[in-house]
């Protein structure tokens, strides 16, 4: 479990500055409600974790070679939009009238890094059902997601899943329904 937090910290930090990673609160953990599922321990060795990161932050920057420095605006272009080099994505289109689609997905894709994901809102088909929660505030009650990412690597479905529903929180409380289906890029290939 360590390991497997440990790689969700350093997917969640990648491609943050220095400055920015030094400006994580590890109170975050509580408002995630990461820390419920956690042992005394091992919330002591996820918040060491975080403490090395930062002080690898820091080191890392006072190091950084000339060479990489003055890399080439051109390779950037290269990029497809809403992806990186390595095939990840790293933004969406955001939808006027959908803050909870908005915020599942602004959630989802900086700290899981996918190199796959598709989120449809299927609210339209369970509008004046019984129990459509989030149906008052925007209409957005039922999603359908398709996930794929390498932080599910050694991780069963459940635990998938589980990831899933901590990462996205309070927004859980405010939908009726979740269809989920996560995979590891060498899943999908």
């Amino acid at each position: 479990f360590s390991s497997n937090i440990n790689k969700i910290i350093r997917r969640g930090l990648s491609g943050c500055t220095a400055d920015e990673i030094q400006l994580v609160n590890p109170e975050f953990i509580k408002e995630a409600k990461i820390s419920q599922t956690l042992t005394p321990g091992r919330n002591n060795g996820f918040l060491n974790m975080l403490a090395v990161m930062k002080k690898k932050a820091l080191t890392a920057t006072s190091t950084v070679s000339a060479e990489e420095s003055d890399a080439s605006p051109e390779a950037e272009e290269g990029a497809e939009a809403g992806k990186s080099d390595d095939n990840i994505v790293t933004s969406f289109d955001e939808i006027d009238g959908k803050p909870m689609y908005n915020a599942m997905l602004s959630t989802l894709i900086p700290i899981l890094k996918p190199t796959y994901i598709e989120l449809v809102d299927n609210s339209h088909q369970h509008a004046g059902h019984a129990g459509s929660k989030g149906w008052e505030e925007s209409g957005e009650s039922h999603f359908e997601l398709k996930i794929t990412a390498s932080a599910f690597e050694n991780l069963n479905l459940v635990k998938r899943h589980q990831l899933i529903y901590m990462l996205l929180g309070d927004i859980m409380n405010k939908i009726h329904a979740l269809s989920i289906v996560a995979r590891t890029p060498e899943e999908e290939a």
